[in-house]
């Protein structure tokens, strides 16, 4: 069925009848979990110090039910920090790094953030391994005698690490991990990692502000033998009187959270559980990814930006568009968002011109398979345009 976009113009498809009941694919902030709503959450650390019994109690509280659901060892710690994952990132490396000669990985624009903090205001000199939009650098090529920073889930490129296999078990540097589009999605072989961050802004569908820092024991070895020669602002220190601050990692955050975002957390850890874990926020990024991938496979104007199946994101999954620039993805997006039948889906201002769905574990494969019949009428109206 077709009908006319205006008299003379190109044939354009019609809409489709069915629109997704959420269309909430923004990679950050992302959808909110299935059945979530404000009266929902608890209230009652509001207005409450967090440094109250009660306050403390709540964020010990989330930091569990993070430690649960990512079968965290008891060997790391999990401390809740300021500025979402780029302030609990930036905290790791402004306070470990410079004990020994630092390598670097980036194949897209968070990878390629910590290089230039790392050159230019760190003033260290790192090697640099780098990879195109859509490709993972060597992995191989890793000298592992110096501290590795590197993104697990390449946000903005649809790209991850296959696994954890080449990261040695006696390496001598430490490997940290930009693991915020990561974890609650992948099996994480966490003696494998030394430090990680996160926001629970991604998988989880939480509110953004707050990061998520965990340290392994060679990561706290590092702290409290190490100290760097810069300046550390107050809210990156994590050492007190020659020891580590055992409290960040007990609900004392190093300033003040907002306990509405903790709050909301915890309504996401709890759904979490309820599904089972790990192994169920998995199993719906799977399936979501899947469902996506169908759509990709059916469509010949439409393509994988990660080519390799193997190293592709079930997260943020990023996909080229034939013959599409810039200015065609920002129409295509601005349709859909109008229609809603899509929010957020125009590609990382960085990225090549492309889509980015989100197939994290709050989004519903139902929406994802909503999805495809809209993309196919976007594409079509604005090339008709």
């Amino acid at each position: 069925m077709t009908d006319l976009t205006a008299a003379g113009a190109t044939l354009a498809p019609a809409k489709p009848a069915t629109l997704p009941a959420r269309p909430h694919f923004s990679s950050g902030p992302c959808a909110k979990p299935p059945g979530w709503s404000l009266d929902k959450l608890a209230v009652d650390s509001l207005g409450r110090s967090h440094r109250s019994k009660l306050g403390k109690q709540r964020l010990q509280y989330a930091i569990d039910l993070m430690r649960e659901m990512l079968r965290l060892p008891d060997t790391h710690r999990i401390g809740i920090v300021p500025a979402s994952d780029t302030g609990a990132y930036e905290m790791a490396m402004w306070t470990m790094l410079g004990a020994r000669p630092v390598t670097a990985l980036a194949w897209e624009s968070f990878g390629e953030g910590w290089v230039t903090d790392a050159v230019k205001q760190l003033k260290l000199d790192p090697t640099v391994i780098r990879a195109d939009y859509g490709q993972l650098p060597d992995l191989n090529a890793v000298d592992w005698s110096t501290d590795v920073l590197f993104t697990w889930n390449g946000t903005t490129s649809g790209v991850r690490v296959p696994n954890a296999d080449w990261i040695p078990a006696d390496r001598e540097g430490l490997s940290f991990a930009d693991s915020t589009s990561a974890v609650f999605a992948y099996d994480i072989d966490w003696d494998k990692i030394d430090v990680a961050t996160f926001s629970w802004q991604k998988v989880l569908g939480g509110e953004g502000a707050h990061g998520v820092l965990i340290l392994g024991p060679r990561a706290v070895e590092r702290l409290e033998t190490y100290t760097p020669a810069w300046p550390l602002p107050k809210v990156f220190r994590l050492m007190a009187k020659g020891k580590l601050a055992e409290g960040v990692f007990k609900g004392e955050t190093i300033n003040t959270p907002s306990m509405l975002a903790v709050e909301d957390a915890i309504f996401a850890l709890e759904w979490a559980k309820s599904l089972g874990g790990l192994e169920g926020l998995i199993a719906r990024s799977d399936a979501n990814a899947a469902a996506l991938d169908r759509i990709v496979a059916e469509r010949d104007w439409l393509g994988h930006l990660a080519a390799d199946s193997a190293t592709r994101s079930k997260t943020s999954v990023c996909l080229t568009v034939e013959g599409a620039d810039e200015a065609f993805i920002k129409q295509m997006a601005s349709l859909l968002e109008k229609e809603g039948a899509a929010f957020d889906i125009a590609g990382y201002r960085d990225a090549p011109a492309g889509l980015r769905i989100w197939c994290g574990a709050t989004v519903d494969t139902a929406d994802i398979e909503a999805l495809g019949p809209w993309l196919d009428w976007a594409y079509a109206a604005v090339k008709a345009a």
